[in-house]
């Protein structure tokens, strides 16, 4: 060993490198790719790697488990961040790529928020994973369907990590304390804590654990309670891009919850919307729309709700106006539901699109002129307020096109009192068709 390797082995580093697994077995929360079934699990027993994309949060392992399966393959590992790296290194790295396949030895090219390299770049990649000189595997904490090429996805096989649960993150504190030698000085409580403020994020944990581990203290005090344990560590904001997909799927879950009426997971999911950082206001914007599409007239009242929570908010700002935001939460979670306007749009739409520019009948036309009267323009309209019961009964679709039921009412909040205003015209209509058929006869 050199002098400046001895030197490099004998520098501090970090506890999360030296707990870093030695092997896949090691690997802690991913047992659904590692074991023997699991699609890592099957690479390492027939020492071959294919081209993949592991996606998953912050310090689930991805970096390690492609340095391990380059070790299982025996492949040369060639790590990269896209952040720090361009063209120029790429192509250095399937230069050197290229020389050792001349001697027999594969590479494992490793590319760290592979999402960070553009359209281009990532097309690039093509050729070289294609016919093989490389076997690439990409690392990101973003959604491969929204941030990568389709022709780059459909080469690999994209291996979901998930955030590391209480069993894992706990078994990571063994760990820790059998590598420094000695217990966390925590009480029970607080030991929890911890693992909850690292938020499935080992290497996070780790941090923290040689943080406390750093503490001066005496032999004789007592561990650290939850509260002494919040002044040592920062609380850590929770995983959260408002423009990725972590944004989109806590919309969603707050759209669902409130849609099947769980005005408790709603407000879940409304707070952590917050303490991730979003923008309340369009978390307003969302729930306005949720109002037109999942309560419309089921509760007439939910939209003037929404729109006067939105007012609230606006006026009364941050911190406050969010307290108007759960009250909207609450009512819409507790109102009754209706998608039955949002489907009659939707069908009439269709309808509309369907049957191109027909025109209206000619009696509900206006006639400003003499030609237009001439041409029958609003002859035989019936002035609704002048029939009997203020209803006509007349067809207003146009003259080759069949009476269409867009709008069906559920029976729920004030949506019953609608269809029974509904059922009660069309009584009318129909009697007032019979009545004419009558006198025709």
């Amino acid at each position: 060993m050199s002098s400046g390797e001895l030197f490099e082995a004998q520098a501090p580093r970090p506890l999360a490198d030296r707990l870093r697994p030695r092997s896949l077995e090691e690997v802690l929360g991913q047992d659904h790719l590692i074991g023997k079934e699991g699609p890592i699990g099957r690479m390492a027993a027939q020492h071959r790697v294919s081209s993949s994309v592991l996606w998953g949060p912050p310090g689930t392992g991805k970096t390690t488990v492609a340095r391990l399966l380059a070790e299982v393959s025996d492949l040369a590992f060639e790590p990269l961040s896209a952040v720090f790296s361009g063209v120029a290194d790429l192509r250095k790295v399937f230069e050197r790529a290229k020389e050792r396949r001349r001697t027999g030895r594969g590479t494992l090219l490793f590319v760290d928020e592979i999402h960070r390299f553009n359209r281009a770049q990532q097309d690039g990649f093509l050729p070289y994973v294609e016919d093989g000189t490389v076997v690439l595997v990409g690392a990101t904490t973003e959604n491969p369907s929204f941030e990568l090429n389709a022709a780059l996805l459909s080469r690999c096989q994209v291996l979901v990590l998930k955030r590391l649960d209480e069993a894992a993150l706990e078994k990571l504190l063994e760990r820790a304390e059998a590598e420094v030698g000695r217990q966390l000085p925590l009480a029970g409580e607080a030991r929890a804590s911890l693992c909850a403020l690292a938020d499935g994020d080992g290497r996070y944990l780790l941090n923290l654990v040689e943080e406390i581990f750093s503490l001066p203290r005496a032999a004789d005090d007592p561990p650290l309670d939850t509260a002494a344990l919040a002044e040592v560590v920062q609380r850590r904001m929770p995983l959260y891009d408002k423009s990725q997909e972590g944004h989109y799927n806590l919309i969603s879950a707050l759209h669902k919850s409130l849609r099947g009426s769980d005005t408790d997971a709603a407000l879940y999911w409304f707070a952590r919307m917050l303490a991730g950082g979003e923008d309340p206001e369009y978390i307003a914007r969302r729930l306005l729309r949720f109002v037109v599409e999942d309560i419309g007239l089921a509760d007439p009242q939910a939209l003037t709700q929404a729109i006067a929570a939105w007012n609230a908010y606006e006026r009364l700002g941050s911190p406050e106006g969010e307290l108007a935001l759960a009250q909207l939460v609450v009512y819409l979670g507790t109102a009754p539901k209706s998608n039955a306007a949002y489907k009659a749009y939707g069908a009439a739409t269709r309808s509309a699109r369907e049957t191109g520019s027909l025109m209206p009948p000619m009696h509900i036309l206006n006639a400003p002129t003499k030609l237009m009267k001439q041409l029958g323009y609003g002859t035989g309209y019936a002035y609704d307020h002048d029939a009997p019961e203020a209803f006509s009964g007349q067809s207003y679709f146009p003259e080759t096109m069949a009476r269409q039921r867009f709008y069906r009412p559920v029976e729920r909040g004030f949506e019953r009192e609608i269809a029974k205003r509904l059922d009660y015209w069309e009584r009318l209509r129909r009697e007032r068709a019979e009545g004419g058929k009558d006198e025709s006869d």
